[in-house]
């Protein structure tokens, strides 16, 4: 059997784009399940922060934050949100602007790399997500923040404890490192078997025809050694 693929994914809990594009990996993925000779895959997330100079405690609503964040004015911002809510809705996810909580992100991407050693790392990074983007829960916090974990089955006083230790800034410092000898400026961005770069929210099907097209090269190559 074919070594698995590669996919190494950055993004912040922070970015509606990279909740779609999630879901739309996810779907080109279930594409290829469907195939006799399915692509086997192993995915890594990676910290990245769009807006590391926010506050835990954010005094305003979405609208208000990329107000300011992006200079545009109210009815701009609104006509832009409810854009990314209707390509949102279209990816199955339903998007809440209106009870979201926005917030300093690096905690999370602590709590990640903490679910990462055991094993959960998925399973947190879609509750991250699920609980910014369609509940209005707040992940900025370390007591929230172990709650969440303890919803994906970590064990909550251990979540809590590398949190407020802070063991795994370094390992978010080191994936923003790599992220930036990699030349990323935005997220989602996704590095498939190390060497082919995919920026943005991409349809299934690319994902699809990506994964195929490279396990169409491994059994090729097992074929001629």
């Amino acid at each position: 059997m074919s070594e698995a693929i590669s996919i190494d994914i950055w993004s912040d809990i922070a970015c509606p784009w990279c909740y779609i594009g999630k879901r739309n990996l996810e779907a080109g993925l279930a594409a290829t399940a469907e195939d006799d000779d399915a692509p086997q895959v192993s995915i890594t997330f990676h910290s990245f922060e769009l807006s590391p100079d926010t506050p835990v405690d954010f005094e305003g609503d979405e609208t208000d934050f990329l107000m300011g964040h992006k200079g545009m004015p109210r009815a701009q911002v609104e006509q832009m949100l409810e854009r990314v809510s209707g390509i949102a809705q279209a990816a199955g996810l339903q998007y809440r602007f209106d009870l979201l909580q926005h917030t300093n992100t690096v905690k999370a991407h602590e709590l990640l790399h903490h679910a990462k050693a055991q094993g959960r790392q998925q399973d947190m990074e879609e509750r991250l997500m699920s609980a910014y983007f369609t509940e209005g829960r707040h992940v900025g916090r370390i007591d929230d923040l172990a709650d969440l974990a303890e919803e994906v089955g970590l064990d909550r006083a251990a979540a809590h404890e590398a949190l407020t230790s802070g063991r795994h800034l370094d390992d978010v410092r080191q994936d923003q490192a790599q992220a930036q000898a990699y030349g990323i400026q935005g997220v989602p961005f996704f590095v498939i078997d190390g060497q082919y770069g995919v920026s943005g929210a991409q349809p299934p099907e690319a994902f699809a025809n990506v994964l195929r097209e490279l396990w169409a090269k491994r059994a090729e190559g097992s074929l001629t050694a």
